[in-house]
Order: C-alpha cells, then structure tokens, then sequence
C-alpha cells in the first residue's frame, strides 16, 4: 500500500509517517516506481506506536516495541527491552502519583483553612451587653 493508504488506516498523517521513517521508527522501503510501499506489517507497527502514545509513552519509549516487532514477535512487548520501559512508566507513573496525591493534600488544607477563615469572618461580633448603650449607673429615679 502506498503512504496515503497506510495513513488514513492508522488514523494518522503522512507527515507523520515520514517523521516515523526519519526516525527509524517504520522503514523506508520503495517500490519499483519510487513511490514508498508499505504492509501490513507496517499497519501493526503503527497502531502498537499509537496506542503506547496513547498511554503516555514518548516516541523513543516506543522503539523497544517496533523492534521486537520487527524482529519477528507476535507482540510488541514480548522482548526484554520492552519489559524494562514498562517498569520505567510505571515508576514514572508511580512518581506522578505520588506528586498529585501530596498537591491533593496541600490544596485540601489550604481549602480548609480558607473555610475556618471565612466562617470565621462571616459570624457576627461577639455581643457584649455593656457596650450597646447601657444604662449602668443611669438608674431612673
């Protein structure tokens, strides 16, 4: 299939194909014409890169992938390498986690505070009896 046709079936651009081809990501085979010619196997390449990108994972992290898939695998993460930059997003994911959950707690405290403070400012001065224009020592008589 010629690159238009590979693009519109991985739901993707020729543009980015070609970037894909300059990094080595999805070869650069040519056909008899010149024209690029790609397969299906080209197809299964992209959409495991689109779907990795999907989840996070930057171009580079999606190498590992393409690799073993090119080396015959039935999955892109039947390899070694694609194993160890799972871990990777997983502790990066973890560390992400982490950084939420300890804002989360920062941004709940300073909602409680600003709550204690604007019921504070909110409840009506203490009343005191004398100082409402008393009559102590004005006894009428």
């Amino acid at each position: 299939m010629r690159i238009g046709e590979l693009a519109e079936r991985a739901g993707t651009t020729t543009r980015t194909l070609r970037y894909y081809e300059q990094l080595g990501l999805l070869p650069a085979r040519r056909a008899g014409n010149g024209y690029r010619a790609y397969g299906e196997e080209d197809l299964r390449l992209l959409r495991q890169i689109r779907s990795l990108q999907d989840f996070g994972f930057g171009l580079e992290e999606t190498r590992p992938f393409v690799e073993c898939l090119q080396a015959g695998h039935p999955e892109g993460d039947s390899c070694p390498a694609s194993l160890d930059v799972y871990r990777s997003k997983l502790t990066e994911l973890d560390e992400c986690i982490a950084r939420l959950q300890e804002v989360r707690a920062q941004v709940s405290a300073q909602l409680d505070r600003a709550r204690i403070e604007r019921t504070a400012e909110a409840a009506p001065p203490p009343r005191c009896e004398l100082s409402r224009g008393s009559t102590v020592g004005q006894e009428a008589g």
